[in-house]
């Protein structure tokens, strides 16, 4: 699996410098960062077609790539959804929280108790 690198600030040839870990946050704003401008101009309806060209990227992975053919694309679909709810002006830690936060949303339970046969 490849390691994570971001950009390190400093001029000249391009520094990197490896992420321990990333907040949901911290995802949307280095997204934001990077790509707002394009992002934009794209608007909601291009970006959305983007993202769903990669989630079907990454059924292929599911069906038969690599561990890391799968990671790389799970990390491209996470990018395009943070990109869109750049776009939307939704904050995505905020709302799974708000959703998730105490557990399964239907029966509030960790491990959810609902009907398994019913739920994803």
């Amino acid at each position: 699996m490849r390691t994570r690198y971001a950009a390190s600030g400093e001029p000249g040839p391009r520094q990197f410098r490896r992420l321990n870990g990333m907040t949901l946050t911290e995802l949307q704003r280095i997204i934001r960062d990077t790509y707002d401008a394009k992002d934009r101009r794209r608007g909601i309806e291009g970006t959305f077609m983007w993202f769903t060209e990669e989630i079907g990227e990454l059924a292929t992975a599911l069906r038969g790539g690599t561990d890391e053919e799968r990671a790389l694309e799970f990390a491209d679909v996470l990018a395009w959804l943070a990109t869109l709810a750049n776009i939307a002006g939704i904050d995505l830690d905020q709302a799974v929280q708000m959703k998730y936060g105490a557990g399964c949303p239907d029966c509030g339970r960790v491990p959810c108790q609902c009907d398994q046969a019913e739920k994803p």
